[in-house]
Parts: C-alpha cells; sequence; structure tokens
C-alpha cells in the first residue's frame, strides 16, 4: 500500500492511476487527520451484472416457490449461522 500526499497525488495523478490499473492500493493524505483511500470502479460496482441478474431471479423463484429459511428471533438467527 501507498500513501501519498494530496499535493503528490495532483502533481503525479496519470502515474497513480495507473498504478492503481495495476492492482496497487493507493491512501492519499489530506492533512494530519485525513485519508481517503482509492479504488478502482468495476462494472460490478456501477451495474448489476449478467450473472447478478440471474442470481436475484433465481432467488425470487426459490422465495416464490416457499424454498426459504424462516428465523424468528435472535436464537433462532445465532443457531442458524453457527449450521452454515
Amino acid at each position: 500500500m501507498l500513501v501519498v500526499s494530496s499535493r503528490e497525488f495532483r502533481e503525479k495523478q496519470a502515474e497513480y492511476m495507473d498504478r492503481l490499473d495495476n492492482g496497487e492500493q493507493i491512501i492519499i493524505q489530506r492533512g494530519k487527520n485525513k485519508a481517503y483511500a482509492i479504488t478502482p470502479v468495476t462494472e460490478d460496482d456501477v451495474y448489476f451484472s449478467p450473472k447478478m441478474i440471474q442470481k436475484i431471479k433465481d432467488s425470487i423463484q426459490q422465495a416464490d416457490a416457499g424454498n426459504v429459511v424462516k428465523i424468528d428471533g435472535v436464537k433462532e438467527l445465532e443457531n442458524f449461522f453457527k449450521n452454515l
């Protein structure tokens, strides 16, 4: 992970964008107490991919068919997670 000042990031923005494209993590430090993580946005971040849309459709069909787990209360929820 690379930490750079906001000034340095502005001066070398293209270089840092290329590094982000290559998978490097970059933190931009602004003053003493502020920092920002910069990450590339992928198609899955902005839109639902065809694969995700199909998963949603499949889940709706399962719910319509009654193939669901109903949980009533915290104890049942804890038991559900323990048994996953």
